[in-house]
Formats: structure tokens, sequence, C-alpha cells
């Protein structure tokens, strides 16, 4: 068949383990294409940093694809009008792509495309990644092929590609990509907090997490103070496909069978639950938009308490583990799984803020944002789900145990610095004279609880409980139960979730 052979990359920019390269190179000339969609950039989970870390992405891509003879064609615009001009000047005679889960507007673009590829009669080729499945699989198989998939062999560079000798006109030079300001993205950037870009990066990371921060991962990831010497930092790397989640899983499981250690056991558990909530966002979309539990609907929407949002947003709350982990992640786009969770339980149950807008801002700030993960697992936290208990944190709690000595707490709330334990856990029980002596104010300096955390949280759960009892609340549990419950093996029956479980399933995408 005459023309090219359309490569359309997405969220897997990386040419090792790479489906749609591979049969795309062995069935004619290459374009491999990246489009930079404005309207994209326009929807409210995307922001700055993902554009910062995709941009850098894409110049290590080109470098890859440099490698192999190939360049990397980029085009800015509507997809199928970008289409329409490539297919006019080089005539498409496939598009080859990945499965891509990602937020509801590229669900519906991926639809306009298909129809205009069968307009056309182009075929498109869509390969799994990740191990997940479309169309819908049958859950109850869903892991024995999730397993399969990642057992497979490693695909292979191509021993030969030939790539279009001349890109289509109105290409985007490499050296010329967009900035921020220039796709109307205008929050801060996280400069030289930015990851490492490229596929050499994420192997150090693999390399350094096998060698030896896997005897501390179990130990360290919980604690703000240790996660981000003791997790293996890859999640912004998976979130892009710059690095093949089955070549991570392969690797680990090689040196399991060198020496079985917990640690490595767990990173798998952990990479085998990103799969697992992919695909349920995959199954559901509507996640994204509306409460899984639709019997929990207008339960928190209509109380919307505008304060104590900006409050959470701006890591006011006067809670010091809640505003010191908002900080953090403002200002280097990660936090680990437990305070991921915790943000969200603390929105979510003392302060009574329905799931969205916390879920659109966390989206905006995690530079590893990805909506097959984030989506359910924000439900899961705030309740909304069904299915899995209700997670409320203490969070005064959570401080002592996590950051006994307040390290992390005085290195990102300044104005608490001179206080130690316990007086930096709990800030409003300092005396006046204590905190005259060292030159604190409080009511000037950091805010008093925005809520009574016991009242709030034992309301919240008391609410909840009430919605879940009613008679439709129970048969749609039972329901989603059935759609999206866990499988302790494959082909086994739907079961809760157990207590570790439901521990391993926090925010697995900040967990790595």
């Amino acid at each position: 068949m005459g023309g090219v052979h359309l490569l359309w990359y997405k969220r897997d920019l990386r040419v090792r383990d790479h489906a749609a390269l591979a049969q795309a190179a062995a069935q004619g000339t290459v374009l491999p294409l990246y489009v930079i969609e404005p309207e994209l950039w326009r929807q409210p989970d995307y922001s700055a940093r993902h554009w910062q870390w995709l941009r850098a992405s894409l110049l290590s891509l080109a470098d890859e694809l440099h490698l192999l003879d190939a360049t990397l064609c980029v085009q800015q615009g509507e997809i199928c009008a970008v289409l329409e001009r490539i297919h006019r000047e080089l005539s498409i005679a496939a598009v080859h792509s990945h499965i891509e889960v990602g937020n509801a507007w590229t669900y519906a673009r991926d639809r306009r495309v298909a129809a205009w590829l069968r307009a056309k009669g182009i075929p498109w080729w869509e390969y799994p990644q990740d191990g997940i499945a479309r169309p819908h699989p049958d859950r109850d198989h869903w892991q024995r092929q999730r397993d399969r998939y990642m057992a497979a062999p490693i695909i292979s560079l191509p021993a030969h590609l030939t790539a279009v000798a001349t890109l289509p006109s109105a290409s985007v030079s490499l050296a010329q990509l967009p900035e921020s300001e220039d796709l109307a993205l205008s929050d801060a950037l996280l400069q030289d907090r930015l990851p490492t870009s490229g596929p050499e990066a994420a192997d150090q990371l693999v390399d350094g997490f096998l060698s030896e921060k896997y005897r501390h991962y179990l130990g360290g990831m919980s604690s703000p103070v240790s996660a981000a010497q003791s997790c293996s930092r890859l999640s912004p790397y998976l979130a892009l496909g710059v690095c093949s989640a089955r070549q991570v899983v392969q690797q680990i499981s090689a040196a399991q069978r060198q020496e079985p250690h917990r640690g490595l056991r767990a990173l798998q558990s952990r990479l085998a639950w990103r799969g697992h909530f992919m695909q349920k966002l995959e199954d559901e979309p509507r996640m994204e938009r509306e409460n899984l539990q639709r019997a929990l609907s207008g339960l928190r929407e209509s109380e919307f308490n505008e304060s104590h949002f900006q409050a959470w947003q701006r890591g006011q709350t006067g809670f010091p583990l809640v505003d010191a982990c908002m900080r953090y992640l403002q200002a280097g786009g990660w936090l680990n799984f437990r305070m991921r969770a915790m943000l969200v339980s603390f929105s979510a149950y003392a302060l009574w803020l329905h799931w969205q807008r916390p879920a659109l801002h966390l989206a905006r700030l995690f530079v590893d944002y990805e909506p097959g993960i984030h989506y359910p697992q924000v439900q899961m936290q705030s309740g909304t789900t069904g299915i899995n208990a209700l997670r409320i944190y203490n969070v005064t709690k959570q401080a002592q145990e996590l950051d006994p000595q307040g390290i992390f707490l005085r290195r990102w709330l300044p104005e608490l610095a001179p206080l130690s334990p316990p007086w930096i856990h709990q800030p409003w029980l300092l005396p006046r004279q204590t905190a005259k002596r060292l030159g604190v104010c409080l009511d000037r300096d950091y805010p008093a609880p925005i809520v009574s955390l016991t009242a709030a949280t034992r309301q919240a759960r008391a609410r909840i409980l009430t919605a879940r009892r009613e008679l439709d609340a129970r048969t749609e549990a039972e329901q989603i139960l059935r759609r999206h419950g866990s499988r302790k093996h494959a082909g086994s029956r739907v079961r809760r979730h157990t207590r570790e479980e439901r521990q391993l399933s926090l925010f697995v995408e900040g967990e790595q």
C-alpha cells in the first residue's frame, strides 16, 4: 500500500518496547508524529508544569528517533485538521498508536479521529500498553491477561526503519517548541525541580532502586521526611511512557529471582495496582466527572465551602502536615502516596469538599499526573466509590508519627520553624508566654485550624455511612463491586478489599 504509516505518539514517548513503532516500521515508510493540541492544554486538569515535562520528554524522544535515522514531526492544531493536511501531502496508509488512558477530552478526541479515519478509509491500529485492554475485558480474567502482557518478550527496536525524507509543511521546529506562555499556561514553572528527562534517567532510577533503594522502600515510603529518598521516583516517566512499565516489571522480577525481598515485591504489587486502576477509568470514563456511586451524588456538592477550599489550596488550613505537604507539592510537583491520600481525605471529610475541584487542583500540581490513576484514587479517598472503607486521617497523629521531630514541617512552614515538638504538631496548643518567648505570633504568622477536626470528621463519617445504608446505595454498591472490585487471583470471584490491599492501592503513581 502506498503512503506513509503514521506513528502517532501520545502518552508513549519512547522507542523501546514500542509496539506501534515496531508495527509501523515493518509495514512501510514511517512518519513519527506528535500533535500539540491547544484545546487539550486548555482543559482544567493540565498546567504549565505538565507541558514543561512533556516538552523536555519530546526533545529526548527526538534524540532517540534520530539514532534510528528518523525525525520526530511536531505539528500544532486540531488533530483532524493536522491529519487532513498530512494526508493531502503524503497520503496516510495507516495510523499506528498505543491505547491512551487519558481524560474525557482525549476520549472524545479519539472518537473524532476514529470517525475521520473511517471516512477516509484509513485503518487505525491501536496497541495495548501497561496491560490495559480495549474493548472492556472480563474483569474476572483481567489480571491473568495483564500478567501475560507483562511477561511477554520486550519488543526490540526495528532492525530497519524507513522514515520520511522530508517533513510535511507546517511542522514545528524542535528548537521552537512553544513555551508555557504560548499555550496560555501561566502557573509557576518547576524550573530546576523538573526531573531529568529521557530513558537514560529512567534507567538510572531503576538501577538505583534495584541496587539499594529497595531495602528501604517499605520503611521509608510513607513519611514525607524519607519518601523522596526511598521511593523509585519513576512515576513521571511512566505517566508519559518515557519508559515501559513492562520493562520495569521484568527488571524487578529478575532482581527478585536473585534476591527475594519484600521491597521488590512491594513495588511489583504497586505496579500491578497501577494497571488495575487505569483499567477502571478505561472501563468507566465517567469517573472523571461524577461519583462512581451515583447514590452519593449531591451529598457534598451543594455545600461547597469556597473559603475552606482556598485555604487548602494555599496551605493555610492551620493543620501543619496538611499545609506543609501542599506547599511541598506546589514547589516540586511530587508527593509520596500516603500524603497524597491524606490531602484528599482531609479535603473530603474534614472540610466536606466535593472531590472534583480538589482533584483538578492536585492534577495540575502533579508532574506525574495519570488520569487513569488519579480519578479512581481521588474517589476512593473521598468515599464515593461505594465499595472501599472510609479512610479518614487524623492529620495531627499522622504528623506525630511520620515526622516526630518536625523536620519536614519546619522546612516547609518557616513561620513555625522556632517550634519544637510537641508544639509544632499542634501549634494551637502553644502557651501564649512560650509563643512570645520564641517570637511566634500565631494569629499573624500562621492561622488557627479552620475546622474542629474531631467534630468535622465524625459528622462526615456519619453522613457518608447513613447515605450508604440506603437500599438503592447498597444495591448499586454490589453492582460496582462486581464491575470494579479486585480479584485475588485471575479468574476468582469478586471480593471485598482487605486492609493490606487498601493500603497498597493509595496513589500508586506517587509511591513509585
